[in-house]
């Protein structure tokens, strides 16, 4: 279903993991160190429709089951104009998982969120059939998005399809854990979800340009790194059980105005 981006519009909220959470973009200044695509977006709408209020329920390291017990009933309670959600890929990556089981779940959310009337974003997962760790995970991603779709259509939900996103095989639009997006990871993701949401904006992605490529003894040592700094840590949290988002709280637990600023505030004030 189009959305109208010239309806009226007073929430927006933003649901998930790590991935609305803003990960991978760092900013100091605002809560849990960092930013985003949802508040890129928050901002962008905010410049036409100035009394927006905007709530990011997102913690990092949060599976299907969590995002929706702990955030989909506080979100129907602000009554928002537009949700955004995406959630599923820490089951994914786990060694087991049901996929129909996750994603029917996730449809019964996606219905709660849908009978407030509010207009639904929702993503496909990236295509991880480049990457040398997780492609093994390719066909499990393709049937959590052909499922996605299916739901999708039914509740009229605009979706943002991560995995035709090419240009994500390009190292530079992740972080240095191969995992969350760069800065310009969620610089380019804003772009893409306005660009659904027929948006007219002036924010455009950095051109990229060429990349300098690695010879193979600099990507043997870089991915000696990464395994030691990143997939290790990674491993030995799913392995005890613990989540990169334990003792987190949601960034904006309750709607701020946009127009106050995102940035530099107490949690619960503005953020730009």
């Amino acid at each position: 279903m189009t959305w109208d981006p010239t309806a009226p519009l007073t929430t927006y909220v933003a649901l998930g993991d790590s991935f609305t959470e803003g990960v991978g973009d760092a900013d100091p200044d605002r809560p849990n160190g960092v930013r985003g695509w949802a508040d890129r977006v928050a901002e962008t709408l905010a410049a036409t429709h100035p009394d927006l209020t905007y709530a990011n329920l997102a913690i990092r390291g949060r599976k299907m089951g969590a995002v929706l017990a702990e955030q989909v009933e506080p979100a129907v309670a602000m009554r928002p104009d537009l949700v955004s959600i995406y959630a599923g890929g820490n089951d994914i990556l786990r060694p087991r998982v049901d996929v129909d089981t996750v994603v029917a779940d996730y449809a019964d959310g996606l219905r709660r969120l849908r009978s407030t009337g509010a207009h639904l974003v929702v993503f496909t997962g990236f295509d991880l059939g480049w990457a040398p760790v997780f492609g093994r995970l390719r066909g499990r991603v393709a049937t959590y998005n052909e499922l996605v779709r299916e739901v999708s259509e039914e509740v009229g939900a605009t979706v943002v399809d991560f995995w035709r996103m090419r240009e994500y095989r390009d190292s530079r639009l992740w972080d240095v854990d191969r995992i969350h997006m760069s800065s310009l990871g969620h610089r380019h993701m804003a772009v893409a979800v306005l660009d659904a949401l027929g948006v007219d904006h002036a924010t455009s992605p950095d051109p990229l340009g060429e990349a300098t490529p690695l010879d193979a003894r600099a990507r043997r040592a870089a991915d000696l790194e990464w395994a030691r700094a990143h997939a290790a840590p990674w491993i030995h949290r799913r392995l005890t059980g613990r989540s990169s988002g334990d003792g987190l709280e949601p960034r904006f637990a309750s709607p701020v105005r946009v127009v106050d600023g995102l940035a530099g505030g107490a949690r619960g004030s503005g953020i730009v």
